[in-house]
């Protein structure tokens, strides 16, 4: 339950050189919180992708999503990060595949980018 525990786990992540991992996962309670509880105190910033990991209960996940943020975790939305890693929509390199994610699973937003591509910069 807790990946953080495991050796060659944590030393995957150590040999990326990098402070700030970023978690999701099922079970809220358990295997969310005791790696990020254990990241947080080696002085790692961990950020949880809260509407990708599920609770037994929607009062459960919410109350450990409260906990791992009083405890340090940053919260964040999976659309949040892939934004973050698109960075503007003028990366060509990734613009097709995460317009693709966002207009399959963004609401509005991905509506809002489907008319952009379809009725602003129509297809010649």
């Amino acid at each position: 339950m807790n990946l953080w525990g495991d050796d060659a786990a944590r030393a995957a992540v150590l040999a990326t050189n990098r402070k700030r991992p970023i978690v999701a996962g099922l079970l809220t309670e358990a295997c969310v919180t005791f790696p990020v509880l254990s990241a947080l105190q080696d002085g790692f910033e961990v950020f949880v992708v809260a509407d990708a990991c599920g609770g037994l209960t929607s009062v459960g996940h919410d109350i450990t999503l409260r906990r791992l943020e009083s405890a340090g975790a940053e919260m964040t939305s999976w659309l949040q990060v892939l934004l973050e890693f698109q960075r503007d929509w003028t990366r060509h390199d990734t613009y097709d595949g995460a317009r693709s994610i966002v207009e399959s699973n963004g609401g509005g937003y991905g509506i809002g980018l489907a008319y952009a591509r379809d009725m602003i910069h129509p297809a010649k």
